[in-house]
């Protein structure tokens, strides 16, 4: 019977369907870097406590580097019988440098060690997404930029509500991100502390340094926990709730673009490399990126699901049930990369039809609330009977078949007498836009306005240029 490295109390061998139901080496094997770097960073610390020698550090170092290279070009095969990635490498390099390798556990547990790679992964992860949602929220920016005065119908109810420029629309969906990357940093902040020399759960008798460590690991500072840390996965629970709310986002701006490329909007045309045909129709042209980030949204919501109601019954500390806690994270992760980097080259390359944009605003009466609020502010009328004369209006307009900005003057008059003149400026679309220059508004000076504070902001982040 092969040895298990990792197990002293099992005397037979393991059954084929524990072996099959346990082994986590076919997708936790992507951890590999981060498994070296931390078992690098604790034997630079136990060498450095006189816990192990410097000739075993010395022979696990170069014995860790060798491994690092053999893996990245594929002279070494991670394909093996070891039961995960941690037993694997540990296994490879005692077989390489003999018992100076079965030193590199000493006050380490696998609790802990695991804890630690997958915090690296997710942290280092974190900042990748973080980076990509920069470069989509500077390409809305620079869409938003040349859009500031085309105009565009808002919608409530996916009803023509009021005219907007599609600047001010493409802003929206940069503040989003601009959130989605706030989440992701402030998440990488509260969860840089470092798992290492927890042990099991209850710390080591060793005299290790936990300050070392997480100092050449990258981290703040050691947890303060040891219980709580082997035990803990908020981490990788926050970034597939950040993944999941920023898709979230992706799939909103997914479903409007579907919807604008459409024959019945025709607002946008995706450029062909981003789009497919029919099997049978030569006339078709889908959106297919869009549609399937709209899809995949529900694949990473999933993911976090399954990991909160992995974790909501689990009892301190580790158990056998948190192995599940990696494959949805690597899964997310993995579709979130592609999807941020897809939607950005989609984005930047998307045709905006204005035209067709201007020509929808003379559907849906956009400027009915300028009227009410003409009729409260020139003629003092309380806004509820101003709401049910523009009602009056609305309806007279729908008789006639026009737009209400189209209705003569004589014919707003025929409902309210005591309109003036100057009411034909008001209900002009574009007027009714640039009307609204509240902080935050559609105006097209407070777009401008929206642009610059974001490309300050970029600014400050080191990727505006």
């Amino acid at each position: 019977m092969k040895k298990n490295i990792a197990s002293a109390r099992i005397t037979t061998q393991s059954s084929k369907l524990l072996k099959e139901l346990n082994d986590s080496l076919p997708f936790d094997k992507l951890l590999y870097a981060e498994d070296i770097q931390g078992s690098l960073a604790h034997a630079f610390m136990l060498a450095s406590k006189g816990i192990i020698s410097n000739e075993d550090y010395a022979l696990i170092e170069k014995g860790l580097k060798e491994i690092l290279a053999e893996i990245e070009d594929g002279t070494f095969s991670l394909d093996r019988d070891d039961e995960d990635i941690h037993m694997a490498i540990e296994g490879y390099l005692t077989s390489k440098i003999g018992d100076a390798g079965k030193r590199l556990h000493t006050a380490r547990s696998r609790n802990d060690q695991v804890a630690l790679d997958f915090r690296l992964y997710v942290q280092k992860n974190s900042l990748l997404l973080a980076k990509l949602l920069l470069k989509n929220i500077k390409t809305l920016v620079d869409i938003a930029s040349k859009h500031t005065t085309t105009l565009l119908p808002g919608m409530t109810h996916l009803q023509h509500a009021q005219p907007i420029n599609f600047g001010y629309h493409m802003m929206a969906y940069a503040s989003m991100f601009k959130r989605d990357y706030e989440r992701f940093m402030s998440s990488y902040e509260r969860n840089n502390y470092s798992p290492l020399g927890c042990a099991a759960l209850a710390g080591t008798p060793h005299l290790i340094d936990r300050d070392m460590t997480a100092n050449r690991l990258g981290f703040k500072e050691p947890t303060l926990n040891c219980l709580d840390t082997v035990s803990d996965r908020d981490f990788a629970l926050e970034i597939l709730f950040n993944i999941a709310t920023m898709m979230m986002h992706i799939s909103r701006l997914s479903e409007e673009l579907i919807l604008w490329s459409s024959s019945e909007f025709g607002w946008i045309t995706l450029d062909d490399r981003h789009a497919t045909g029919s099997s049978i129709m030569p006339q078709k042209k889908n959106p297919d990126i869009p549609e399937l980030l709209r899809g995949k949204t529900g694949r990473v919501n999933g993911n976090l699901i399954g990991l909160l109601t992995v974790m909501k019954g689990l009892p301190l500390a580790y158990n056998k049930d948190m192995q599940e806690d990696k494959e949805g994270v690597f899964d997310s992760v993995k579709t979130a990369t592609l999807s941020l980097k897809v939607l950005n080259e989609m984005m930047s390359l998307m045709r905006v039809n204005s035209e067709n944009m201007q020509k929808a605003c003379m559907v849906g009466h956009l400027s009915a609330t300028d009227l009410a609020d003409y009729l409260v502010k020139k003629l003092g009328m309380p806004f509820r009977d101003a709401y049910h004369t523009v009602g009056n209006l609305v309806n007279l307009a729908q008789e006639a078949g026009v737009d209400i900005s189209e209705l003569t003057l004589e014919q707003l008059r025929s409902i309210e007498p005591q309109i003036d003149e100057d009411i034909v400026g008001i209900l002009d679309n574009r007027n009714s836009m640039n009307a609204r220059t509240s902080k935050g508004g559609t105006a097209t000076i407070r777009v401008s306005e929206q642009i610059d504070t974001i490309k300050e902001w970029l600014d400050k982040q080191g990727e505006y240029k």
